[in-house]
């Protein structure tokens, strides 16, 4: 079949991973931006909620400690690179003989050898 007569292929918007590539230091560095992003607003939701529940004191205390435990914690985050993957290191592993190998002209016909 020529080129030009082979059927159309469908089409993947995005191609297929098939490595074990780590994701770009660009994807790294945006999704640190997205978790630090969200920290902080969290952070800020609880400076909120710890201003709103004043009168209930044991429950602005917990958000008022999360506000101010939060933004270390995201620092922390933000700075922190995903984990490396383990590697499986494939090795060759010979065969086991399965047979036994006979010659009648030899001494010690019979014998299996082992490797």
């Amino acid at each position: 079949m020529a080129s030009s007569q082979q059927p159309a292929r469908s089409r993947r918007p995005d191609p297929v991973l098939i490595t074990e590539a780590e994701p770009s230091l660009a994807d790294q560095h945006a999704a640190r931006k997205r978790r630090y992003v969200l920290t902080m607003a969290v952070r800020a939701l609880s400076l909120v909620l710890a201003a709103v529940f004043y009168q209930t004191l044991w429950l602005a205390v917990i958000f008022a400690v999360l506000g101010t435990v939060l933004p270390w914690v995201a620092v922390l985050m933000a700075n922190d690179r995903p984990p490396k993957k383990k590697l499986d290191v494939h090795r060759y592993d010979a065969p086991r003989p399965d047979r036994i190998l006979e010659n009648p002209a030899r001494p010690g016909a019979g014998r299996v050898i082992e490797h």
